[in-house]
């Protein structure tokens, strides 16, 4: 692979960029205390400004790393943010990446997540030259599974009681696209 970090990336409606500190009120704000966005993913809703502060401070020194891919979504229109998207899981071994996002309950809808989705699979398979990318969402989320068939990613299984986040032990559902499928 070659490996390029988090660069900016515009589409049409969204700026996907890198998280600064200085976001820490938007993310605080618009999606990191919404329970309805963390219901199904594995970190609780932040408390307090300053605890977003912290996480935000992880992320920015790891864009040093080639290899560490995590953007902020804003919308190109407002300019606010409203959530983020990236790759919670690499594997070099076999050239593949797995995606995670979340996204403010108030944009839910709206096609953003799978916008920048699907902007992410070209630049893995364009830029990055993965083979693989996949996501995976709790069987209780079955809108996360829409949003990965709007990335154009394929249903591959559902294994059973395999994870666990907010809402308990979950059933995954995976889903992918192979670099041989994807259309330009």
């Amino acid at each position: 692979m070659n490996h390029k970090g988090t660069v900016r990336i515009e589409t049409d409606r969204l700026i996907l960029k890198r998280h600064r500190t200085e976001d820490a009120e938007a993310m605080f704000k618009n999606w990191a205390t919404d329970e309805k966005v963390t219901k199904f993913l594995s970190w609780q809703p932040y408390k307090c400004v300053e605890d977003v502060k912290t996480k935000l401070s992880e992320w920015v020194s790891s864009y040093s790393k080639a290899d560490f891919y995590f953007w902020a979504i804003e919308l190109k229109e407002s300019g606010e943010l409203v959530g983020d998207i990236s790759v919670v899981n690499l594997d070099e071994s076999t050239e593949c990446v797995e995606l995670g996002y979340g996204i403010g309950s108030r944009w839910w809808g709206q096609g953003i997540t799978a916008e920048a989705g699907r902007t992410l699979i070209k630049f893995f398979f364009e830029e990055v030259g993965v083979k693989r990318v996949f996501a995976k969402h709790a069987a209780e989320n079955p809108n996360s599974g829409k949003v990965m068939q709007k990335m154009g990613m394929k249903y591959e299984g559902t294994l059973r009681q395999s994870g666990k986040c907010n809402y308990g032990i979950v059933d995954e559902v995976y889903y992918s696209i192979l670099k041989d499928e994807y259309k330009k």
